[in-house]
């Protein structure tokens, strides 16, 4: 058989007849959308509370601080983390997996309390407010994540 030629089964003809060998394999299906979105911009204050830390973020127009209440509503009750970004690439990423975080909303954005009753849980998420604080400081963007959606990034 020469090296070019491409077996195809009747059944498959429709379908995948140009997509190649591999694409036969797993039945008909399609190539998958692109999943994209706008993630709002918003200006990030982190701060240290008692027991943990808050972060608020404040959105400059009425439509994205709207689209930022809803991102958190919709994602409301799953884990939160920050990933501090400079040119694109991730430098740093703070998983509040110890904390317990609550998100409000605000009349310009949220504000997301992440505090545990726990010492050493909070001296953690104390000094992830501490590095990111200090990265924020440095030039890095802060992308705000709930259940790993990014809800909203620093400008």
């Amino acid at each position: 058989m020469n090296g070019s030629m491409m077996m195809v089964e009747r059944n498959a003809m429709g379908m995948n007849a140009g997509m190649g060998m591999g694409a036969m394999t797993g039945g008909a299906t399609m190539p998958a959308a692109s999943q994209m979105m706008m993630v709002p911009r918003c200006t990030v204050l982190l701060e240290k509370c008692e027991g943990g830390m808050k972060m608020t973020c404040k959105a400059d127009d009425k439509m994205s601080a709207s689209m930022m209440q809803n991102l958190c509503n919709m994602m409301a009750g799953g884990m939160c983390s920050c990933c501090m970004m400079m040119n694109g690439m991730t430098m740093c990423c703070c998983n509040m997996a110890m904390a317990m975080c609550k998100c409000e909303m605000t009349d310009d954005g949220v504000c997301i309390t992440c505090t545990s009753g726990d010492a050493e849980c909070c001296k953690m998420i104390q000094a992830c407010c501490d590095c990111m604080t200090a990265m924020m400081k440095s030039g890095c963007v802060c992308c705000v994540c709930m259940n790993g959606m990014p809800v909203c990034c620093s400008c």
